[in-house]
């Protein structure tokens, strides 16, 4: 909880000082610009996914590169660690997720299902599920430990940006190009509820720790907060 990350399309990741707002770091070594960056569950590792089809894995502490892993055909758009640490996924604009095996780098799994760019992935916090968010406008939600889909949801109406778990792996929300959030029942598949209020892109959603709010965040330069 000490170190902010971001990534820029200049493709360089600064650290910053939480606390004071200071600037710590900077990673450089991607090509393209920088999509998606994620820090390990202790905070150690930080992982970062760019245009260059690269994903680069950092030490938080020193700034040195640990890794870099190749094998996707396209852009990397997200980038995400499992909650014990012991994977990374990865959404690319080559239609896959691959799962990586923390410590080794090698890919233990490609998934694949999309037909169009992969712009966000989600672990489930118990762990079991992986959720993916596409320009083919569906939302899938797959099995970690088997790569197979457990479901596919294609009611968007334009490409699916970001999907977040509640922190009860019971609900998965959906930011969508088509300005809306959509709020899925994890366990019958069933639509909940649309969002509305947007008036543009939905880039990013995130549900608060105890999952009573939904966060929202559009280019329509707004940040919407959800009962």
């Amino acid at each position: 909880g000490s170190t902010r990350a971001s990534g820029c399309r200049d493709q360089i990741i600064r650290l910053w000082d939480v606390a004071t707002g200071r600037f710590k770091a900077r990673l450089t070594g991607h090509t393209s610009w920088i999509s998606s960056v994620a820090f390990s569950p202790d905070g150690q590792t930080l992982a970062s996914g760019s245009g260059d089809r690269t994903i680069r894995v950092w030490d938080v502490a020193t700034g040195a590169l640990k890794a870099t892993l190749t094998g996707h055909t396209g852009g990397v758009n997200s980038v995400a660690f499992s909650p014990d640490g012991q994977t990374l996924a990865s959404g690319s604009r080559d239609q896959t997720l691959r799962l990586w095996n923390i410590g080794t780098w090698a890919v233990k799994a490609t998934l694949t299902g999309h037909t169009g760019d992969v712009n966000s992935v989600a672990f489930s916090p118990d762990g079991s599920m992986l959720a993916s968010g596409g320009n083919d406008r569906r939302v899938r939600v797959w099995d970690v430990a088997t790569g197979a889909i457990k479901a596919t949801w294609r009611k968007h109406g334009n490409d699916v940006s970001s999907v977040a778990f509640s922190s009860d792996s019971s609900m998965l929300a959906s930011g969508s190009r088509d300005q809306t959030v959509l709020l899925w029942d994890i366990r019958t598949g069933a639509l909940k509820t649309t969002l509305t209020g947007h008036t543009g892109r939905v880039n990013s959603v995130a549900f608060s720790p105890n999952g009573l709010t939904l966060a929202s965040g559009s280019r329509d330069q707004t940040v919407l907060l959800w009962n």
